[in-house]
């Protein structure tokens, strides 16, 4: 049997994260009344002229830094010809043989920590078409409507056009690369990336090839995929069609494909044999941008350090394991907060127990966040040294934590306000034990006749009796010696 490699492309269009629109005043914001949030530019009445929106520009410049890209210092916006029915001027202003950004590279990782490259072919930015909806009766499809309705609160929104080059080969790193591109955007502060909203919107092109051929094979372009599950799931059906095809003789063609979330298949939208000619020229009410070298460097002294480098910082650096890695870079300020504790505290493992442990499950259970919360890094820190200088054990810095969770209360002041310091007193230890042998007589003979897992329960007696003070380690060398 032929072995087969699958080449993927993935178009996305990210919406900008701005006060306003492109190329107007109008509010950029999700949902509202339809037709609320309009006004003559983008509804493209007559006279009516664009402006461009300066912090979009900004936030494309950004995102180009993230990836190393290109950002030329001459750029232009263009008119993209076509019709489509919620699109009020009846072409798009975007970008394209000059783009703000050219080239680039997304790095990403899979679940076990694999580091994947994908280029970039260039960012571009373009303003959002309105939204259609289809009314009366009928299922609510085209077919089944008596008419189409449409708002154009969308329209003129800033959008991003991330294209990138065929270099993913299968559905999880697709997967991948989208989530590097999600957290990037989010760290940037360019985007919500919010797929529910439609603030990410994602296309893949996806063809298979014999594995050491180096021609591409005949590509399919797949829609309508509401979330990183569903691109899977469908470029992964995509890949099994495409195969079984040309398993059978067949020849697959080019062509559009929607997913069907229910069935879990693609179907065929509409043949795409012929690639369409737009008809782009550039947009005569909009001048050509200059961006000069200082604006870029200004920017790129703001810029945070992006997801991938921090990644594998934790990875060489604090030998945390990929999983744990992705549960810090999954949440921006958790991960500057656990940067601020090892910062403080010098002891990047306690951090990470801290942070992902109890710090996690109180903000769960309170739904306020770790670095909105009580617990500063400096206080956990604080904490960490208590555990280090073996002032207190592990139980009792939970309950601590917890306590300074609640008040705000310094740890040191509560271990010496409750009393709750660990003794290290071997006679004060010895009598503990002493005590619960005694009251255990069963337990004892059980570990002498040769079970000696009962010696847990002895230990968990011991450090019960003293409230957690006694220092488990003394406690279980106690236990065992007298236990002979």
């Amino acid at each position: 049997m032929t072995q087969y490699e699958a080449v993927i492309g993935i178009e996305c269009h990210v919406e900008l994260k701005t006060q306003s629109k492109m190329f107007c005043g109008c509010p950029n914001a999700f949902g509202g009344e339809p037709n609320t949030q309009v006004c003559p530019v983008c509804l493209a009445l007559p006279g009516a002229l664009p402006v461009a929106n300066e912090a979009a520009i900004a936030h494309m410049i950004r995102a180009g830094l993230a990836f190393d890209a290109e950002i030329p210092a001459f750029s232009k916006f263009d008119r993209k010809n076509y019709f489509y029915p919620d699109m009020p001027k009846d072409y798009q202003i975007s970008q394209f043989d000059m783009p703000l950004t050219q080239g680039g590279v997304v790095k990403y990782w899979l679940e076990d920590g694999t580091m994947k490259e994908c280029r970039l072919t260039r960012i571009h930015l373009e303003e959002d078409t309105g939204k259609s909806s289809h009314a009366g009766s009928g299922d609510g499809r085209i077919a089944g409507s008596t008419h189409s309705l449409v708002d154009f609160n969308r329209a003129g929104v800033p959008l991003m056009e991330c294209v990138s080059e065929p270099d993913i080969r299968s559905a999880k790193e697709a997967v991948g690369y989208l989530e590097a591109l999600k957290r990037t955007f989010v760290q940037l502060g360019v985007s919500d990336v919010k797929m529910e909203e439609g603030s990410l919107r994602c296309d893949a092109n996806v063809s298979i090839r014999p594995v050491g051929q180096a021609e591409y094979g005949t590509k399919a372009e797949i829609k309508n995929m509401n979330s990183f599950r569903s691109v899977e799931r469908a470029i992964e059906s995509e890949i099994a069609r495409q195969i079984e095809i040309v398993e059978s003789g067949g020849r697959v063609i080019q062509e559009t494909r929607g997913w069907d979330e229910v069935h879990g298949t693609t179907h065929s939208m509409r043949s795409k044999e012929q690639a369409h000619d737009y008809r782009y020229f550039p947009d005569p009410d909009l001048v050509p941008m200059e961006v000069s070298r200082d604006l870029v460097e200004r920017i790129r002294s703001g810029m945070p350090e992006v997801p991938w480098k921090r990644f594998e910082r934790y990875r060489a650096e604090y030998r945390i394991n990929a999983l744990q890695a992705t549960q810090l870079l999954d949440d921006g300020p958790l991960a500057a907060y656990f940067d601020a504790a090892v910062a403080a505290s010098g002891n990047p493992q306690q951090s990470l127990n801290f942070v992902l442990g109890d710090l996690s499950r109180l903000a769960n259970e309170s739904g306020t966040a770790v670095g909105a919360s009580k617990v500063t890094p400096a206080l956990l820190a604080e904490l960490i040294g208590l555990l280090e200088a073996k002032t207190i054990n592990s139980k009792i810095a939970k309950g601590v934590i917890e306590r300074t969770w609640q008040t705000g209360d310094s740890p040191k002041a509560i271990v010496e306000r409750e009393g709750l310091a660990q003794t290290t007193d071997s006679a004060a230890i010895e009598k503990f034990v002493d005590d619960v042998l005694a009251a255990n007589p069963k337990v004892v003979e059980e570990y002498r006749g040769g079970k000696v897992g009962v010696a847990g329960f002895l230990v968990g007696a011991v450090m019960k009796a003293s409230q957690g003070k006694a220092n488990p380690a003394m406690v279980q060398e106690l236990v065992k010696k007298k236990l002979g």
